[in-house]
């Protein structure tokens, strides 16, 4: 009797893997094939990741990383130009994808935790884009950052909000003009990155830079990340006004009486998140 043999089935691996340790959330973007671009299946990972970890207190910081030699390369162009084919040529799809990348950008910026881009690789068009959102950038030296839709006729518009309001105006217009690459050295020079780490450590220092974090008040960084975003849409006096309201509010929280009271009498503060 001859005995057949199936291959067995290989499930694909899911867009996001994510791990929580120590209050940290690490998310990763794993289609390296794809240089972890921002398909409609990435899309809809990240944003359910990050509703999820908004409404998990076990979650203080969150690190988004790439694997591979790309953190995220932008849209998918080759779903992108799928739609062409369509009897709009593509503009319900595009407008589509469009309004869902910003709603990934805005959750992001809006996200009650800190949001830490941890960029090996490259970094192109909405990946730097994605970079430019997040609250903290973290990258290795030899890390690389571009918007060059210029190059292939297509201007990174949205790209540009994100990246205009994290570095300055003549550095942000360099990058979208040229199209060309800059290195980390250059992007932190921008304000794009905090800070550059030999790839041999990336690990351990960006697993203590996100647990110095992680340490304080989850109160206090919320209303602390949700106020920096705010005051600086507002004139100078509206700004003063509004974070001074803010202050009071937060000098009332248990917390703030806590961490006081616990720095007074020299010793660490429990934390309650109220």
């Amino acid at each position: 009797m001859s005995e057949s043999v199936s291959a067995a089935r290989v499930e694909p691996k899911p867009p996001l893997a994510s791990l929580l340790h120590n209050g940290v959330l690490r998310l990763v973007m794993q289609r390296p094939e794809r240089m972890n671009s921002l398909s409609e299946e990435m899309m809809a990972a990240l944003a359910a990741a990050f509703a999820e970890a908004a409404e998990d207190p076990g979650v203080r910081v969150i690190l988004l990383a790439g694997e591979g030699r790309a953190f995220c390369a932008g849209h998918d162009l080759k779903e992108m130009t799928a739609a062409r084919a369509h009897p709009d040529r593509g503009r319900g799809y595009y407008e589509d994808m469009m309004r869902r990348c910003a709603a990934l950008m805005l959750q992001i910026v809006h996200h009650p935790k800190p949001v830490i881009a941890v960029v090996t690789g490259v970094a192109t068009a909405a990946g730097c884009q994605l970079v430019a959102s997040c609250d903290l950038a973290i990258a290795t030296d030899t890390a690389t950052f571009c918007t060059p839709g210029v190059n292939i006729g297509l201007f990174c518009s949205t790209p540009m909000v994100a990246l205009s309001r994290t570095v300055a105006r003549k550095q942000a217009m360099e990058m979208l003009l040229t199209g060309e690459s800059i290195d980390a050295a250059t992007a932190k020079d921008f304000g794009l990155i905090n800070r550059i780490v030999p790839a041999d450590y990336l690990e351990q220092v960006v697993q203590k830079y996100a647990e110095t974090i992680a340490s304080k008040s989850p109160l206090t960084l919320k209303i602390g990340k949700e106020s920096f975003y705010r005051q600086l849409e507002m004139p100078l006096a509206e700004a003063y006004a509004y974070a001074s309201r803010v202050m009071v509010d937060n000098m009332l929280a248990r917390d703030a009486e806590e961490g006081i009271n616990a720095f007074l009498q020299k010793r660490k503060p429990e934390w309650t998140g109220r």
